[in-house]
């Protein structure tokens, strides 16, 4: 899906909802639901090319496969966490978003503490004793 598609159905299921959301409100969440959630799987398949690419850079890079992953996994953690938050606000529901947003975050810190670990580690042996 380009761009051009991506907002032209943004826009479509924005006038529709808008619509029918006078008669029938469930029905017309759920829509934008349904639309959110097409969009995000139709940009999942194209991310592909990009992790390629990274993982490329990396292998380059002689960077190890476990930071890599580990960086991708908080990457994904922090879209996936934005994507739901912003379906639960536009369900009406800010203060559930914002603990999504909230949970999203603990655990990227704990996907980064090894990362960090190893950052500080690195430091520390490059002081002198």
């Amino acid at each position: 899906m380009d761009i051009v598609q991506l907002v032209g159905l943004g826009i479509v299921v924005a006038l529709l909802v808008l619509v029918i959301k006078e008669k029938s409100p469930l029905f017309a969440l759920m829509l934008g639901i349904f639309a959110s959630v097409y969009i995000f799987f139709s940009l999942i398949s194209q991310m592909q090319a990009v992790l390629l690419m990274l993982e490329k850079l990396a292998l380059n890079a002689h960077v190890k496969p476990i930071y890599l992953s580990t960086i991708l996994k908080i990457v994904g953690i922090a879209y996936i966490a934005e994507f739901g938050a912003q379906i639960v606000r536009d369900a009406g529901q800010a203060a559930l978003a914002s603990k999504i947003e909230l949970g999203g975050k603990v655990m990227i810190l704990l996907m980064a503490v090894p990362i960090l670990t190893v950052i500080i580690e690195t430091v520390l042996a490059m002081l002198p004793t």
